[in-house]
């Protein structure tokens, strides 16, 4: 007779487990609507705090810069002392920040304001992907589980532009920062009610050292990108780069070295992990440098509203979830590889449609390639963050989802400090100024093209008119620019993927 064999079946999700991710739905969502707002937000800012080209990108870099920083340690925090803890303080941390946010009175209050959103995001992200991985133990839900927590992603930055919109339009721009106060309560009161507790029952020990060589790798990294776009390569940013290179060999052989790590680092021993995570931070690297460029062109070239510039991009959103839900059932036949190097020269397309408009693109030119991005960013989003979730046992789940969180952070750090930083050099390279302008009118106008918006609003028609055309003219030279760079990144993305991928089927 033949032995018997215990076959292990993952349990099956109940109506109560789908009710707890609907509740961990809502900080998520806050998250992507606080980007796409901040996005649209930028022209009324620019007009408001007159910051510089490098505050400008300052105030949108800072959160995803501290955010990066921070995940990997808070995940482990939250496998050491409860998931559902770490969401419920972080929540409540995010949003009473967010409240002071909206009372900046200049640029320098609303970086700090913002890079303490950066810390409080840190300790709640992470807990929502692992607590998803410990919910759904059934290999089929879980990955519906995850398109429905790529799709709230991507709901939220549709939400975003619409409610924004709005709200730019009948307020002042601190009100866009005011949307996390109602859309946290809810979690704060329901959350310890359905969301179960976890951690991870051998927790590693804390590793302050670790944390602050985590930070001194994204810091200087990032810094020099935007100094080496904005100022050319200097000692400084050779220096800034060393330090980063210098802490992240630190960081890797202090893992490696620990009996039980703050980062299992030898994960990245397989490729197809590697490619996971090079994969999601790509998608998000191309999303969030589009909708740099996208949202200042509808608003500052075409001259829409903010309301009529967040109905503009809402079709390519919609597309966006219903391509990370539409993507569980193909890749049941059709190996996660080919759908995500596909996903990704879908985002190389939407690039070069961009860069083959030329200056003063046409809107509907550039809706189609935003819904193009939108598809391939849907489908690579949610099978990368399946794959590397997958990786891992449940138990390990805050420092896996801290890896895909810091890879998405990292993206949005990226896209922006490389494009965006790419653009506003090209920007300042070609705009021309008239003739009579006063040295702080040409300073600001020389940064930005809301800068330009802004003074071409204080000076006679016959004066304005020229510079908003130049103005104009230099922002979509640099969008042309940086949309050739972004295809070219994507077609490597997407060949880097399809070899790595194989190995997951």
């Amino acid at each position: 007779m033949l032995p018997a064999v215990d076959v292990t079946t993952p349990g099956r999700a109940t109506r109560s487990t789908w009710i707890a991710l609907a509740v961990l739905m809502l900080p998520v969502l806050l998250v992507s609507v606080d980007n796409t707002v901040l996005a649209f937000a930028l022209p009324v800012i620019s007009e408001a705090l007159a910051p510089s080209g490098q505050q400008l990108l300052w105030i949108v870099d800072i959160y995803s810069l501290v955010l990066a920083g921070l995940l990997v340690p808070m995940g482990a925090l939250g496998d050491r002392f409860g998931r559902r803890r770490l969401l419920l303080i972080g929540s409540a941390g995010f949003a009473a920040v967010s409240a002071l946010a909206a009372l900046s009175p200049d640029a320098p209050t609303l970086i700090a304001a913002r890079a303490l959103m950066g810390v409080f995001g840190a300790v709640l992200m992470p807990a929502t992907l692992s607590l998803i991985r410990n919910l759904f133990e059934d290999p089929s839900q879980r990955r519906t589980a995850i398109a429905i927590w790529a799709a709230a992603f991507s709901g939220g930055a549709a939400l975003g532009p619409i409610v924004g919109g709005f709200l730019l339009e009948h307020f002042a721009w601190g009100s866009v920062f005011l949307l996390a106060v109602p859309v946290m309560l809810p979690l704060l009161i329901l959350g310890p009610i359905l969301l179960p507790e976890s951690r991870d029952p051998a927790p590693g020990p804390l590793d302050p050292l670790s944390v602050l060589l985590v930070l001194a790798t994204m810091t200087p990294l990032v810094f020099a990108i935007k100094t080496a776009a904005s100022s050319g390569v200097s000692l400084l940013v050779v220096g800034c780069l060393l330090v980063a290179v210098v802490a992240g060999v630190a960081f890797v052989r202090r893992q490696l070295a620990r009996p039980v790590p703050m980062l299992d680092v030898s994960l990245f021993t397989r490729p197809a992990f590697t490619g996971a995570v090079l994969a999601n931070l790509l998608s998000v690297f191309s999303l969030v440098g589009f909708l740099y460029f996208l949202s200042q062109h509808l608003q500052l070239v075409s001259g829409r509203s903010p309301m009529e510039a967040g109905l503009v991009l809402v079709p390519g959103l919609v597309v966006t979830i219903v391509a990370g839900l539409v993507v569980v059932r193909i890749v049941r036949h059709v190996p996660a590889h080919i759908v995500i190097s596909c996903a990704l020269a879908l985002n190389a397309i939407a690039f070069t449609l961009v860069a083959l408009t030329g200056s003063g693109g046409n809107d509907l030119v550039l809706l189609a390639a935003f819904c193009l991005l939108g598809a391939g960013i849907g489908a690579a989003e949610t099978l990368s963050n399946d794959l590397i979730l997958a990786a891992v046992p449940a138990q390990k789940a805050g420092a896996a989802s801290a890896i895909s969180e810091t890879a998405y952070e990292t993206g949005a750090v990226l896209g922006t400090a490389v494009l965006g930083s790419l653009l506003n050099a090209a920007y300042r390279h070609q705009v021309e100024l008239p003739a009579g302008l006063t040295d702080a009118h040409q300073e600001a106008a020389s940064e930005t093209l809301g800068g330009a918006a802004s003074v071409a609003g204080t000076l006679p028609e016959a004066v304005a008119g020229p510079l908003l055309e130049s103005a104009r003219t230099a922002f979509d030279s640099g969008v042309q620019l940086t949309s050739g760079i972004g295809a070219i990144l994507m077609v490597l993305a997407a060949i880097l993927a399809h070899r790595t991928l194989r190995q997951a089927g």
